[in-house]
Formats: C-alpha cells, sequence, structure tokens
C-alpha cells in the first residue's frame, strides 16, 4: 500500500489501474475461495443465529451506529451522500478474505453473501430516503449490483468449486497444492497495491471532501468492529462466529458502491473520493483488525483446509 501509494504519487499519469481492480479482486476471491471448503456452505441455513446476527449487525446497528455519528460532523449534501451509500452497505467481497486471514468464520460469511447483496440493495433505497430524501434514493442504478455479484462473487466461485473438485479426485488425501495455500496473501497484496494506485491520484481534486469525512470513517473503523463482535456475543455464538459478524460490520462494500456513485450526475470528483477515501481507511483498519483477530480467536476454531 506504501509502494503504491508513493509511485502514484510520483507519477499518477501512468498509474490508471481502474480497469484492473475487478479483475485482481475476482482472482484474489477465487483463491480465498479455494482455501473454504465448499461442501460445508449449506450449514449456513443450520446456522440461524449467526444469519440473524449478521443481518442486526449490518442493518439495524450499523445504520443506528451511522445515524449516531453523522449529526456531530457538518457536511456538504454530496459529501454525505457518498459517506452514507459506503457506510450503509456491507462488503460481499473482500470481507471475506480478510475474516478468513483472521481466524474468523469465513465459510458463513461466504454463504450469506447473495442474502447480504439482496437486503442491501432493498434497504438501501429506504435508507437514503431516511437521511436525506426520496429523490437522491432514486438516482441509483441497482442493476449494477447485480453485475459485480455475479463477476466478484459467482464466477470466482463456481471456478473454485471446479478446482476442489478436481483436486479431491487428484491431489493425496485432497489437499491444495503446496503453490496454492499462500495464494490468497499474494493476491490481496495485489488488489491492495491496485486499489491504492488507482485512488491516490484522484483525491486531490475533492480534498476539502475528503477532510470533511475522514474523521467520520475513523471513529466508524473503531466502532464498528466492537459492535459487530458485541452483537455476536449477544447471540452467543463461537469466536469465530463472532469475529466474522465483527468483521462484516466493520467492511464496507465500496468497490460495489462506486460504480453506483459514477452513475449519479455531477459525482464526479466528489463522490468517488469520498468513497474510495473511506476504502482506504478501511483497509488499514482491516491489517489491525486480523492481528486482533489473530490475538483472539484460538487456532482451533480456524477454518479447516
Amino acid at each position: 500500500m506504501i509502494l503504491a501509494a508513493i509511485l502514484a504519487t510520483i507519477s499518477p499519469e501512468k498509474m490508471a489501474f481502474d480497469a484492473a481492480i475487478n479483475p485482481a479482486l475476482g482472482l484474489m476471491l477465487f483463491a480465498t475461495f479455494l482455501q473454504i471448503p465448499i461442501v460445508s456452505l449449506g450449514k449456513i441455513f443450520l446456522s440461524l443465529r449467526f444469519l440473524v446476527a449478521l443481518f442486526v449487525a449490518n442493518f439495524l446497528a450499523v445504520p443506528l451506529l451511522v445515524a449516531a455519528i453523522v449529526p456531530f460532523f457538518t457536511l456538504e449534501p454530496i459529501v454525505l451522500l457518498g459517506v452514507l451509500m459506503v457506510l450503509l452497505a456491507p462488503c460481499i467481497d473482500y470481507v471475506i478474505t480478510f475474516a478468513h486471514l483472521g481466524r474468523s468464520d469465513a465459510r458463513l460469511l461466504l454463504a450469506a453473501t447473495p442474502l447480504l447483496l439482496i437486503m442491501q440493495m432493498l434497504l438501501l433505497p429506504f435508507y437514503l430516503q431516511l437521511f436525506i430524501g426520496n429523490e437522491t434514493a432514486d438516482l441509483i442504478q441497482f442493476s449494477l449490483f447485480a453485475q459485480a455479484f455475479i463477476w466478484l462473487i459467482a464466477i470466482p466461485f463456481v471456478l473454485a468449486t471446479l478446482v476442489q473438485f478436481m483436486i479431491k479426485k487428484t491431489s493425496i488425501n485432497g489437499r491444495l497444492p503446496v503453490f496454492l495455500e499462500p495464494a490468497v496473501i499474494f493476491f490481496t497484496a495485489l488488489v491492495l497495491f491496485i486499489v491504492i494506485a488507482s485512488v491516490v491520484p484522484k483525491l486531490g481534486a475533492a480534498t476539502d471532501s475528503i477532510t470533511q469525512a475522514i474523521p467520520l470513517y475513523i471513529i466508524f473503523s473503531v466502532t464498528a468492529p466492537v459492535l459487530g463482535w458485541l452483537i455476536g456475543k449477544l447471540f452467543r455464538l463461537q469466536d469465530s462466529m463472532a469475529g466474522a459478524i465483527a468483521f462484516s460490520a466493520a467492511t464496507r462494500n465500496s468497490l460495489v458502491i462506486m460504480p453506483l456513485a459514477l452513475a449519479i450526475p455531477g459525482a464526479i470528483p466528489v463522490l468517488p473520493a469520498v468513497i474510495m477515501s473511506q476504502m482506504i481507511i478501511e483497509l488499514l483498519a482491516e491489517l489491525v483488525y486480523i492481528r486482533l483477530a489473530l490475538w483472539k480467536i484460538k487456532p482451533a476454531r480456524s477454518i479447516p483446509r
């Protein structure tokens, strides 16, 4: 991330990595799905408490948290729109990778992604209308949610399932080849590099707007995972499941929200900058979340391979 930021600052005209973000993210999720036993995903329907806790955290507790934080800041209307769009939409992509790295139950998060996507498609217009009015919610093209799900979740998931099936038939004891096991780390680093290199050159055009939003994002990044963890424990979930709730509550859907924001008239440059600045703060926070999760969650409850 530091290297990408330096390179983007030195030579911004050569850092046009926008088109590479989604392919890199797809590779990262493919590598993540390879690590997760696909056959166990049906257990989501046997983990009703986890699912309810996940929904309570993302669609009740987080909106209440945002409603409590926002009044303390003076935000321009366009900045407020960007803040709400990104903070009210739970992540459906790289949260799975970070939860996996933090020994949290990434299997259940993966299995819940279609439901998370559908719920945020249904509820985001309602939340935006509640916070800032009906006319703004009508500007968002929610068909882009479906496109993101197909390319970032469905296709990598199907490919990973096929590879797991072939490995089970050919590899010793059905284990992943040694060179595939660290792939998720490599592709996560690649995504972080590409995203930062792509974002940094765009931030200067909306510095004032970003300055308004950053303190709010920092408060959210500190409080949201704690809130998610407490909800998980309130529902009496084991630590790995509560960790998954915490990761989900803290991680927002910036990469999927971005195309929706760009489709709004007059969005550029403020909305992309406001949303991407949240992503930068979030990615830095994820490195802390992983360490805290590794300290809290015992290895015995990590994802089996």
